[in-house]
């Protein structure tokens, strides 16, 4: 996969910052509120329903940690908050993909999920 263009780094901000947009978002913020306070990670998500719950599903889309602050189970703590809430919303499960090759999310996930085996199939309906 390539390098997102400006365009959709800029729809996805406003997407997140929507209050009635399906793209949600946590995020990790080092220090204290007004007081050189910055993010340094995020989650966001889709919430969503599907033929195989009556709950909603949760599509976890992307979780990204400042490279200055990885290693720091800064990712994990963001995954943690997102399943405590979806237990206490009822979503019925949160799914997600990571690329095989990607060794940090690899290791993560493994002790956070039930890996399926299936493969991921995209048909390109063109821009």
């Amino acid at each position: 996969m390539g390098r997102r263009d400006e365009g959709v780094t800029t729809e996805t901000w406003s997407r997140l910052v929507d209050p009635g947009s399906q793209v949600n978002g946590l995020c990790a913020i080092q220090g204290r509120a007004g007081q050189n306070d910055a993010m340094i990670g995020l989650v966001h998500y889709i919430l969503h329903p599907t033929t195989g719950h009556v709950e909603p599903v949760c599509y976890m889309q992307d979780v990204f940690v400042d490279p200055a602050h990885r290693q720091k189970g800064i990712a994990r703590k963001l995954v943690e908050h997102l399943a405590k809430t979806a237990k206490a919303e009822k979503w019925a499960r949160i799914h997600w993909f990571a690329e095989n090759n990607n060794e940090a999310a690899q290791a993560l996930y493994k002790n956070l999920g039930v890996k399926l085996d299936f493969s991921l199939h995209v048909l390109p309906t063109g821009r």
